[in-house]
């Protein structure tokens, strides 16, 4: 995280689930950047009952007042009974908005049928081989931010041919080929790395375009059909 701030990073993105959010606090305020001028999300755990209740314990372990993103990381149990907790998060000032994650289209309509307060994002894997084209649209009718963890693939899909051959010709990293792919979309989308000169690279993105011919053959790599879904299996 120090790297990533001293870097430019201006988005952290945690969850309860990962037990790291008291890292996560220490490494910001030990930066020295400005809590202001940092955006922190972190993620409601389903398995636990009362997403307020977990927001709470979640900024005692960041040490912050408030988050800039509260989502429920996956709608297990279902996708609407967690959102009355989110919807009391955000009333209580622990969250300045609320979302979901791994959440289908089919997912997001129910909730959204039920909800005060709609979701300000869906985040979901997505990339160039997670190209979730009918699950973007449909977010995009219905005021939806995608935001795309895992662009990168967890690394497998740097080493793809048609990806360095893209990285080649423009001298670039494949990593920043698929984030700047995913920029053009217009989507957020959340690198990780945990080596030092990697995240300088990740972040070294806005300063080349890729073609319309270069999308179109990133596009050409998707897996999933152009699903409407958020996931190919659960893992819950």
């Amino acid at each position: 995280m120090r790297w990533a701030l001293q870097a430019g990073y201006r988005h952290i993105d945690t969850a309860q689930a990962y037990g790291n959010e008291r890292s996560v606090g220490r490494a910001l305020r030990d930066s020295g950047v400005p809590r202001e001028e940092v955006f922190i999300t972190t993620k409601f755990y389903p398995a636990r009952k009362d997403a307020e209740a977990e927001a709470q314990r979640s900024l005692e372990r960041l040490g912050v007042g408030d988050v800039d993103l509260y989502i429920i990381h996956w709608p297990q149990g279902g996708p609407t009974w967690a959102w009355d907790g989110m919807q009391r998060a955000q009333q209580s000032g622990y969250a300045r908005s609320i979302g979901v994650s791994n959440f289908s289209v089919a997912e997001l309509d129910e909730l959204l049928a039920v909800a005060d307060t709609p979701p300000a994002v869906d985040q979901v894997q997505f990339s160039p081989f997670e190209f979730r084209r009918r699950l973007l649209e449909a977010c995009e009718e219905r005021g939806v931010v995608i935001e795309a963890y895992s662009p990168l693939g967890t690394g497998r899909h740097l080493g793809d041919e048609a990806v360095a051959e893209i990285a080649e010709r423009l001298g670039r990293t494949p990593a920043q080929v698929l984030i700047r792919w995913a920029l053009q979309r217009n989507l957020v989308v959340l690198p990780k790395s945990t080596h030092e000169t990697r995240i300088e690279e990740n972040g070294q993105v806005f300063d080349f375009t890729l073609s319309d011919a270069d999308i179109a053959a990133l596009d050409a790599l998707d897996r999933t059909g152009g699903t409407d879904r958020a996931l190919e299996r659960k893992w819950w």
